[in-house]
């Protein structure tokens, strides 16, 4: 499905109310979890903290520096399933390269959990706020460059944006609940 900025923005804040929601729920145990091999649980909050500090920067820039330093796109956006499926394929195909966010990764304390929590609202609302300012004719034209899937229309990285956070979500449902009981 093509996804309007409002959709996008539901997402986002569902996605984020979620994630939020285990954390809180799951105590302090939880964010020291770390399955062999795998960040802690803390660390996938600060890796979505991370990943959309750059995105919230990106869509403070005027449209036309976008346009000039990213160009724009020759075809339009690829529907919400489409940007799931290419960044799982992508994932696949990355799964032995480091990921820039893991080197020097912050391993924040459980007292420090209320201010990456804050941290990551923040950067959510302003990230919903700057996309709803947005015309929806530049959301399929202006491009943004994604480290693992090149360049994506804003509509798309601001799909997947709201994807990663349920694809982390998912991630610490999974192996980080059952590691923690």
């Amino acid at each position: 499905m093509m996804m309007n900025t409002e959709e996008i923005c539901l997402l986002l804040k569902q996605n984020e109310s979620a994630l939020l929601e285990l954390y809180k729920t799951s105590g302090q145990g939880f964010w020291h979890t770390q399955p062999q091999g795998k960040w802690k649980a803390s660390q996938h909050l600060v890796h979505l903290v991370q990943s959309t500090a750059p995105l919230v920067k990106a869509l403070g820039y005027p449209s036309f520096i976008l346009k000039w330093k990213f160009g724009t796109s020759n075809r339009p956006s690829r529907m919400y399933d489409e940007v799931v499926s290419r960044y799982h394929q992508k994932l696949a195909h990355a799964r032995d390269m480091v990921s820039p966010f893991s080197k020097n990764m912050p391993d924040p304390e459980y007292q420090d959990a209320p201010q990456w929590f804050a941290q990551f609202t923040a950067l959510n609302d302003k990230l919903i706020k700057k996309s709803k300012k947005l015309d929806e004719t530049k959301l399929d034209k202006l491009l943004l460059p994604h480290p693992l899937m090149g360049k994506m229309t804003l509509r798309e990285i601001l799909m997947w944006n709201a994807y990663h956070t349920e694809h982390h979500l998912a991630i610490l449902k999974q192996k980080y609940s059952n590691s923690n009981s």
